[in-house]
Protein backbone atom coordinates (compact mmCIF):
# COMPACT_ATOMS: atom_id res chain seq x y z
CA UNK A 1 0.00 0.00 0.00
CA UNK A 2 1.25 3.44 -1.07
CA UNK A 3 2.04 5.62 1.93
CA UNK A 4 0.47 9.07 2.15
CA UNK A 5 1.92 12.07 0.06
CA UNK A 6 1.73 15.83 0.11
CA UNK A 7 0.09 17.75 -2.47
CA UNK A 8 3.17 20.50 -3.33
CA UNK A 9 0.43 23.37 -3.17
CA UNK A 10 -1.56 22.08 -0.87
CA UNK A 11 -0.64 21.34 3.17
CA UNK A 12 -3.43 18.14 3.02
CA UNK A 13 -1.79 15.07 3.78
CA UNK A 14 -3.59 12.26 0.89
CA UNK A 15 -5.28 9.47 2.61
CA UNK A 16 -5.72 11.38 6.05
CA UNK A 17 -4.51 13.51 8.99
CA UNK A 18 -0.95 11.63 10.79
CA UNK A 19 -3.70 10.87 13.52
CA UNK A 20 -6.85 9.51 12.69
CA UNK A 21 -9.49 10.88 14.64
CA UNK A 22 -12.72 11.94 15.15
CA UNK A 23 -13.37 15.92 15.58
CA UNK A 24 -14.30 15.47 19.73
CA UNK A 25 -10.67 13.75 19.31
CA UNK A 26 -8.96 15.87 17.01
CA UNK A 27 -10.14 19.28 19.65
CA UNK A 28 -8.67 17.50 22.57
CA UNK A 29 -5.47 17.35 20.53
CA UNK A 30 -5.84 20.65 20.32
CA UNK A 31 -6.84 21.78 23.40
CA UNK A 32 -3.52 20.05 24.99
CA UNK A 33 -1.99 21.82 22.32
CA UNK A 34 -3.14 25.02 23.43
CA UNK A 35 -2.95 24.19 27.41
CA UNK A 36 0.84 23.89 26.97
CA UNK A 37 1.28 27.17 25.16
CA UNK A 38 -0.09 28.75 27.77
CA UNK A 39 1.07 27.29 30.54
CA UNK A 40 4.99 28.76 29.20
CA UNK A 41 3.40 31.70 28.74
CA UNK A 42 2.07 31.95 31.76
CA UNK A 43 5.20 30.56 33.36
CA UNK A 44 7.26 33.10 31.14
CA UNK A 45 4.90 35.87 32.19
CA UNK A 46 5.46 35.54 35.31
CA UNK A 47 9.17 35.17 35.20
CA UNK A 48 10.15 38.04 33.51
CA UNK A 49 7.79 40.35 36.11
CA UNK A 50 10.21 38.31 38.93
CA UNK A 51 13.41 39.32 37.22
CA UNK A 52 12.88 42.27 36.12
CA UNK A 53 12.83 43.44 39.89
CA UNK A 54 15.37 40.86 41.25
CA UNK A 55 17.76 42.22 38.33
CA UNK A 56 17.59 46.13 39.21
CA UNK A 57 14.83 46.93 36.72
CA UNK A 58 12.96 50.08 37.91
CA UNK A 59 9.48 49.59 38.61
CA UNK A 60 8.89 51.81 35.30
CA UNK A 61 11.35 49.85 33.22
CA UNK A 62 9.93 46.54 34.08
CA UNK A 63 6.10 47.81 33.59
CA UNK A 64 7.56 49.26 30.33
CA UNK A 65 8.73 45.52 29.61
CA UNK A 66 5.87 43.21 30.48
CA UNK A 67 3.54 46.08 28.70
CA UNK A 68 5.20 45.42 25.24
CA UNK A 69 3.74 41.88 25.45
CA UNK A 70 0.48 43.47 24.97
CA UNK A 71 1.80 46.15 21.86
CA UNK A 72 3.23 42.76 20.00
CA UNK A 73 -0.21 41.13 20.82
CA UNK A 74 -2.27 43.82 19.79
CA UNK A 75 -0.65 43.92 15.94
CA UNK A 76 -0.19 40.27 15.95
CA UNK A 77 -3.83 38.82 14.78
CA UNK A 78 -3.65 41.27 11.84
CA UNK A 79 -0.06 39.80 11.08
CA UNK A 80 -1.19 36.52 11.41
CA UNK A 81 -4.32 36.95 9.24
CA UNK A 82 -1.14 38.16 6.51
CA UNK A 83 0.37 35.26 6.90
CA UNK A 84 -1.81 32.75 6.61
CA UNK A 85 -3.54 33.96 3.66
CA UNK A 86 -0.01 33.22 2.12
CA UNK A 87 1.25 30.07 3.24
CA UNK A 88 -1.30 28.88 5.27
CA UNK A 89 -2.34 27.65 8.55
CA UNK A 90 0.34 24.53 9.60
CA UNK A 91 3.43 26.42 8.73
CA UNK A 92 2.02 29.82 10.77
CA UNK A 93 1.44 27.75 13.55
CA UNK A 94 4.83 25.80 13.57
CA UNK A 95 6.69 29.24 12.82
CA UNK A 96 5.32 31.14 15.20
CA UNK A 97 5.44 28.64 18.13
CA UNK A 98 9.13 28.31 17.25
CA UNK A 99 9.66 31.48 17.27
CA UNK A 100 8.08 32.51 20.63
CA UNK A 101 10.14 29.30 21.88
CA UNK A 102 13.31 31.04 20.77
CA UNK A 103 12.47 34.41 22.15
CA UNK A 104 11.90 32.94 25.80
CA UNK A 105 15.61 31.62 25.17
CA UNK A 106 16.78 35.44 24.40
CA UNK A 107 15.37 36.77 27.61
CA UNK A 108 18.01 33.41 29.64
CA UNK A 109 20.83 35.30 27.08
CA UNK A 110 21.02 38.70 27.65
CA UNK A 111 19.42 40.12 30.38
CA UNK A 112 19.19 43.79 29.43
CA UNK A 113 16.02 45.84 29.32
CA UNK A 114 15.51 46.92 25.94
CA UNK A 115 16.37 43.53 24.58
CA UNK A 116 13.48 41.91 27.05
CA UNK A 117 11.31 44.62 25.84
CA UNK A 118 11.89 43.60 22.15
CA UNK A 119 11.68 40.20 23.10
CA UNK A 120 8.42 40.57 25.06
CA UNK A 121 6.79 42.19 21.80
CA UNK A 122 7.59 39.23 20.02
CA UNK A 123 6.00 37.04 22.56
CA UNK A 124 2.94 39.02 22.53
CA UNK A 125 3.16 39.12 18.65
CA UNK A 126 3.07 35.41 18.18
CA UNK A 127 1.00 34.51 21.21
CA UNK A 128 -1.94 36.46 18.88
CA UNK A 129 -0.46 34.55 15.90
CA UNK A 130 -1.22 31.13 17.83
CA UNK A 131 -4.31 32.09 18.94
CA UNK A 132 -5.68 33.36 15.72
CA UNK A 133 -4.64 29.81 14.16
CA UNK A 134 -5.93 27.66 16.88
CA UNK A 135 -9.28 29.35 16.91
CA UNK A 136 -9.93 28.89 13.30
CA UNK A 137 -9.35 25.17 13.61
CA UNK A 138 -11.59 25.34 16.85
CA UNK A 139 -14.21 27.19 14.42
CA UNK A 140 -13.77 24.58 12.06
CA UNK A 141 -14.35 21.64 13.81
CA UNK A 142 -17.56 23.48 15.88
CA UNK A 143 -20.89 22.72 14.71
CA UNK A 144 -24.04 24.68 16.48
CA UNK A 145 -24.61 21.56 18.62
CA UNK A 146 -21.06 21.91 19.75
CA UNK A 147 -19.89 25.30 19.51
CA UNK A 148 -20.83 27.09 22.57
CA UNK A 149 -19.26 23.95 24.71
CA UNK A 150 -16.25 24.32 22.83
CA UNK A 151 -15.83 27.69 23.51
CA UNK A 152 -16.56 27.48 27.71
CA UNK A 153 -13.51 24.36 27.30
CA UNK A 154 -11.66 27.17 25.25
CA UNK A 155 -11.67 29.49 28.06
CA UNK A 156 -11.31 27.08 30.73
CA UNK A 157 -8.09 25.57 28.85
CA UNK A 158 -7.06 29.24 28.17
CA UNK A 159 -7.12 29.98 31.56
CA UNK A 160 -5.84 26.51 33.45
CA UNK A 161 -3.03 26.49 31.32
CA UNK A 162 -2.18 30.20 32.69
CA UNK A 163 -2.60 29.09 35.88
CA UNK A 164 -0.71 26.22 36.17
CA UNK A 165 2.29 28.66 34.33
CA UNK A 166 2.50 30.88 37.32
CA UNK A 167 2.86 27.71 40.10
CA UNK A 168 5.60 26.49 37.90
CA UNK A 169 8.02 29.45 39.47
CA UNK A 170 8.20 27.10 42.47
CA UNK A 171 10.20 24.29 39.97
CA UNK A 172 13.36 26.01 40.22
CA UNK A 173 14.93 29.16 40.99
CA UNK A 174 13.77 32.15 39.45
CA UNK A 175 17.32 33.77 39.13
CA UNK A 176 18.35 31.14 36.72
CA UNK A 177 17.63 29.56 33.53
CA UNK A 178 16.01 26.40 34.34
CA UNK A 179 12.94 28.40 34.25
CA UNK A 180 13.59 29.86 31.05
CA UNK A 181 14.23 26.35 29.80
CA UNK A 182 10.81 24.69 30.81
CA UNK A 183 8.90 28.03 29.43
CA UNK A 184 10.86 27.21 25.85
CA UNK A 185 10.52 23.42 26.13
CA UNK A 186 6.30 24.09 26.75
CA UNK A 187 5.79 26.35 24.21
CA UNK A 188 7.82 24.00 21.81
CA UNK A 189 6.03 21.15 22.91
CA UNK A 190 2.26 22.56 22.04
CA UNK A 191 3.78 22.23 18.58
CA UNK A 192 3.09 18.33 19.17
CA UNK A 193 -0.33 17.44 18.97
CA UNK A 194 -1.94 20.60 16.97
CA UNK A 195 0.59 19.82 14.08
CA UNK A 196 0.44 16.20 13.90
CA UNK A 197 -3.74 16.09 14.39
CA UNK A 198 -4.01 18.92 11.74
CA UNK A 199 -5.01 17.32 8.52
CA UNK A 200 -6.14 20.35 6.81
CA UNK A 201 -6.09 24.19 6.30
CA UNK A 202 -9.64 25.74 7.99
CA UNK A 203 -11.21 28.81 6.38
CA UNK A 204 -9.25 32.08 7.71
CA UNK A 205 -11.83 33.50 9.70
CA UNK A 206 -12.13 37.12 8.52
CA UNK A 207 -14.15 39.83 10.45
CA UNK A 208 -16.95 42.08 8.30
CA UNK A 209 -16.12 45.30 8.00
CA UNK A 210 -17.55 48.13 10.81
CA UNK A 211 -15.92 51.10 11.48
CA UNK A 212 -15.06 52.28 15.38
CA UNK A 213 -17.05 55.00 15.12
CA UNK A 214 -20.50 53.20 13.91
CA UNK A 215 -19.76 50.55 16.94
CA UNK A 216 -19.79 53.89 19.42
CA UNK A 217 -22.99 55.21 17.78
CA UNK A 218 -24.45 52.01 18.62
CA UNK A 219 -23.40 50.84 21.92
CA UNK A 220 -20.80 53.40 23.20
CA UNK A 221 -21.40 51.06 26.69
CA UNK A 222 -19.27 47.92 24.99
CA UNK A 223 -16.43 50.50 23.25
CA UNK A 224 -15.97 52.14 27.05
CA UNK A 225 -16.01 49.30 29.14
CA UNK A 226 -13.90 46.96 26.95
CA UNK A 227 -11.05 49.93 26.95
CA UNK A 228 -10.97 50.12 30.96
CA UNK A 229 -11.56 46.81 31.83
CA UNK A 230 -8.71 45.75 29.41
CA UNK A 231 -6.53 48.47 31.38
CA UNK A 232 -7.48 47.04 34.32
CA UNK A 233 -6.99 42.86 33.64
CA UNK A 234 -3.81 44.68 32.21
CA UNK A 235 -2.38 45.63 35.03
CA UNK A 236 -3.88 42.96 36.91
CA UNK A 237 -2.09 40.29 34.78
CA UNK A 238 1.27 42.50 33.41
CA UNK A 239 1.96 43.88 37.00
CA UNK A 240 1.72 41.40 39.28
CA UNK A 241 4.77 40.20 39.67
CA UNK A 242 6.44 43.12 39.41
CA UNK A 243 4.52 44.35 42.66
CA UNK A 244 5.04 41.20 44.22
CA UNK A 245 8.63 41.16 43.88
CA UNK A 246 8.48 44.79 45.12
CA UNK A 247 6.61 44.55 48.32
CA UNK A 248 8.67 41.20 48.87
CA UNK A 249 6.27 38.63 48.70
CA UNK A 250 7.72 35.47 51.03
CA UNK A 251 8.30 32.43 47.86
CA UNK A 252 6.40 30.26 49.31
CA UNK A 253 3.26 32.16 48.13
CA UNK A 254 4.22 33.61 45.49
CA UNK A 255 2.80 31.29 42.85
CA UNK A 256 -0.77 31.52 44.74
CA UNK A 257 -0.75 34.94 44.88
CA UNK A 258 -0.03 35.04 40.63
CA UNK A 259 -1.81 32.32 40.59
CA UNK A 260 -5.09 33.23 42.25
CA UNK A 261 -6.53 35.73 40.21
CA UNK A 262 -6.72 33.64 36.79
CA UNK A 263 -8.23 30.62 39.36
CA UNK A 264 -10.95 33.27 40.52
CA UNK A 265 -11.50 34.14 37.04
CA UNK A 266 -12.72 30.36 36.14
CA UNK A 267 -15.17 30.02 39.64
CA UNK A 268 -17.52 33.12 38.43
CA UNK A 269 -17.69 33.52 34.68
CA UNK A 270 -20.72 31.15 34.14
CA UNK A 271 -22.37 32.08 38.01
CA UNK A 272 -22.12 36.06 37.15
CA UNK A 273 -23.09 35.55 33.17
CA UNK A 274 -26.32 33.44 34.34
CA UNK A 275 -26.76 36.57 36.80
CA UNK A 276 -26.98 38.47 33.01
CA UNK A 277 -28.97 35.84 31.30
CA UNK A 278 -31.44 36.91 34.31
CA UNK A 279 -30.85 40.83 35.24
CA UNK A 280 -29.96 43.86 33.85
CA UNK A 281 -26.87 43.01 32.16
CA UNK A 282 -25.36 47.23 32.91
CA UNK A 283 -26.51 46.28 36.01
CA UNK A 284 -24.74 43.16 36.78
CA UNK A 285 -21.17 45.12 35.29
CA UNK A 286 -22.13 47.68 37.43
CA UNK A 287 -22.21 45.25 40.60
CA UNK A 288 -18.97 42.97 39.56
CA UNK A 289 -17.34 46.36 38.53
CA UNK A 290 -18.14 48.03 42.35
CA UNK A 291 -16.82 44.45 43.92
CA UNK A 292 -13.78 44.90 42.34
CA UNK A 293 -12.71 48.58 43.25
CA UNK A 294 -13.63 47.24 47.11
CA UNK A 295 -11.80 44.29 47.13
CA UNK A 296 -8.81 46.91 45.25
CA UNK A 297 -9.61 48.89 48.34
CA UNK A 298 -9.24 46.25 50.97
CA UNK A 299 -5.95 44.53 49.24
CA UNK A 300 -4.46 47.67 49.85
CA UNK A 301 -4.86 48.01 53.46
CA UNK A 302 -4.08 44.13 54.09
CA UNK A 303 -0.54 42.80 54.96
CA UNK A 304 1.41 42.02 51.83
CA UNK A 305 1.59 38.63 50.52
CA UNK A 306 -0.66 37.43 52.92
CA UNK A 307 -2.98 34.78 52.47
CA UNK A 308 -5.65 37.07 53.17
CA UNK A 309 -4.19 39.05 50.49
CA UNK A 310 -4.20 35.46 48.14
CA UNK A 311 -7.97 35.29 48.40
CA UNK A 312 -8.42 38.66 48.01
CA UNK A 313 -6.48 38.47 44.65
CA UNK A 314 -8.77 35.60 43.90
CA UNK A 315 -11.91 37.51 44.43
CA UNK A 316 -10.49 40.32 42.10
CA UNK A 317 -9.68 38.20 39.15
CA UNK A 318 -13.22 36.23 39.75
CA UNK A 319 -15.15 40.13 39.02
CA UNK A 320 -12.63 41.53 36.85
CA UNK A 321 -12.31 39.19 34.42
CA UNK A 322 -16.39 38.31 33.42
CA UNK A 323 -16.53 42.06 33.04
CA UNK A 324 -15.11 41.21 29.54
CA UNK A 325 -17.71 38.58 28.64
CA UNK A 326 -20.30 40.93 29.76
CA UNK A 327 -19.26 43.23 27.80
CA UNK A 328 -19.42 41.32 24.62
CA UNK A 329 -22.46 39.61 25.35
CA UNK A 330 -23.71 43.28 26.27
CA UNK A 331 -22.20 44.35 22.55
CA UNK A 332 -24.16 41.62 21.27
CA UNK A 333 -27.49 42.66 22.41
CA UNK A 334 -27.57 45.71 20.26
CA UNK A 335 -26.03 44.42 17.38
CA UNK A 336 -27.79 42.81 14.50
CA UNK A 337 -26.54 38.81 13.99
CA UNK A 338 -24.67 40.47 10.55
CA UNK A 339 -22.97 42.69 12.21
CA UNK A 340 -21.86 40.64 15.28
CA UNK A 341 -18.14 39.30 14.28
CA UNK A 342 -17.19 42.66 12.83
CA UNK A 343 -18.08 44.62 16.38
CA UNK A 344 -17.09 41.84 19.02
CA UNK A 345 -13.73 42.08 16.78
CA UNK A 346 -13.06 45.75 17.06
CA UNK A 347 -13.92 45.16 20.74
CA UNK A 348 -10.97 42.89 21.32
CA UNK A 349 -8.63 45.23 19.70
CA UNK A 350 -10.13 48.17 21.69
CA UNK A 351 -9.65 45.61 24.87
CA UNK A 352 -5.97 45.59 23.54
CA UNK A 353 -5.00 49.00 23.15
CA UNK A 354 -6.56 49.54 26.95
CA UNK A 355 -4.20 46.23 28.20
CA UNK A 356 -1.38 48.33 26.61
CA UNK A 357 -2.23 51.97 28.20
CA UNK A 358 -2.89 50.16 31.68
CA UNK A 359 -0.03 49.14 32.55
CA UNK A 360 1.94 52.01 30.76
CA UNK A 361 -0.03 54.45 33.11
CA UNK A 362 0.26 52.46 36.42
CA UNK A 363 4.07 51.66 36.33
CA UNK A 364 4.28 55.99 36.15
CA UNK A 365 2.21 56.30 38.79
CA UNK A 366 3.70 53.21 40.64
CA UNK A 367 7.18 54.32 40.43
CA UNK A 368 6.62 57.66 41.59
CA UNK A 369 4.90 57.00 44.63
CA UNK A 370 4.53 53.19 46.04
CA UNK A 371 3.71 49.78 44.97
CA UNK A 372 0.67 50.09 46.29
CA UNK A 373 -0.68 52.39 43.83
CA UNK A 374 -0.86 48.67 42.04
CA UNK A 375 -4.10 47.97 43.59
CA UNK A 376 -5.25 51.95 43.72
CA UNK A 377 -4.93 51.78 39.55
CA UNK A 378 -7.33 49.15 39.50
CA UNK A 379 -9.75 50.59 42.04
CA UNK A 380 -9.61 53.77 40.36
CA UNK A 381 -10.20 52.40 36.51
CA UNK A 382 -13.18 49.68 38.33
CA UNK A 383 -14.68 53.42 39.92
CA UNK A 384 -14.82 55.00 36.22
CA UNK A 385 -16.81 51.74 35.21
CA UNK A 386 -19.43 51.74 37.53
CA UNK A 387 -19.34 55.87 37.42
CA UNK A 388 -20.31 55.96 33.70
CA UNK A 389 -22.50 52.58 33.67
CA UNK A 390 -24.23 54.58 36.78
CA UNK A 391 -25.12 57.70 33.95
CA UNK A 392 -25.61 54.97 31.33
CA UNK A 393 -28.26 53.64 33.18
CA UNK A 394 -30.36 56.09 35.95
CA UNK A 395 -29.41 59.37 33.17
CA UNK A 396 -29.56 58.32 29.46
CA UNK A 397 -31.82 55.76 30.67
CA UNK A 398 -31.54 53.38 27.34
CA UNK A 399 -33.63 50.08 27.27
CA UNK A 400 -31.30 46.67 27.04
CA UNK A 401 -32.28 43.85 24.31
CA UNK A 402 -30.66 40.67 25.93
CA UNK A 403 -29.54 37.76 24.31
CA UNK A 404 -27.90 34.74 25.72
CA UNK A 405 -24.40 35.08 27.42
CA UNK A 406 -21.06 33.15 26.64
CA UNK A 407 -17.94 33.23 28.43
CA UNK A 408 -15.24 34.65 26.42
CA UNK A 409 -11.59 34.22 26.96
CA UNK A 410 -9.79 37.86 28.04
CA UNK A 411 -7.19 37.11 25.71
CA UNK A 412 -8.67 35.49 22.02
CA UNK A 413 -8.74 36.86 18.77
CA UNK A 414 -11.75 37.00 15.86
CA UNK A 415 -11.06 33.46 15.34
CA UNK A 416 -12.94 33.19 18.85
CA UNK A 417 -15.38 35.76 17.83
CA UNK A 418 -16.37 33.30 15.02
CA UNK A 419 -17.43 30.65 17.60
CA UNK A 420 -19.45 32.78 19.73
CA UNK A 421 -21.29 34.24 16.19
CA UNK A 422 -22.02 30.78 15.25
CA UNK A 423 -23.85 30.09 18.68
CA UNK A 424 -25.82 33.75 18.56
CA UNK A 425 -27.37 32.93 15.05
CA UNK A 426 -28.79 29.55 16.26
CA UNK A 427 -29.99 31.07 19.33
CA UNK A 428 -31.57 33.89 17.24
CA UNK A 429 -33.23 31.19 14.74
CA UNK A 430 -34.57 29.58 18.12
CA UNK A 431 -38.35 30.87 19.05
Amino acid sequence: MAGPTLHPDEEIIEGGPLIEDSPAIAARALFLGIFLLMAGNGLQGSLIGVRSETEGFSVTVAGFVMAAYFAGFLFGSRVAESLIANVGHIRVFAGLASMASTAVLIHALFIDPITWGLMRFVTGLCMAGLFVTEESWLNDLATNATRGRLLSRYMIVTMGGMTIGQFLLDVADPDGVKLFLLSSVLVSASLIPVVLSASSNPPLVVPERMSLSELASIVPTGIFTAFFNGASVGILIGLGAVYAVAVDVPDSRLAAFLAAPLFGSMLLQWPIGWISDRASRRGVILAVAGIAVTTCVALAGVTEGSWTAVGLMAVLGAVSFPIYSLTIALTADWLPTAKLTSGSALLVRVAGVGALVGPLVATVVIGSTSPVAYFWSMAAINLIIAAYLVWRIVVADTPEHPRAFVAFPARASAGAIALMRGQRTRIDGEN
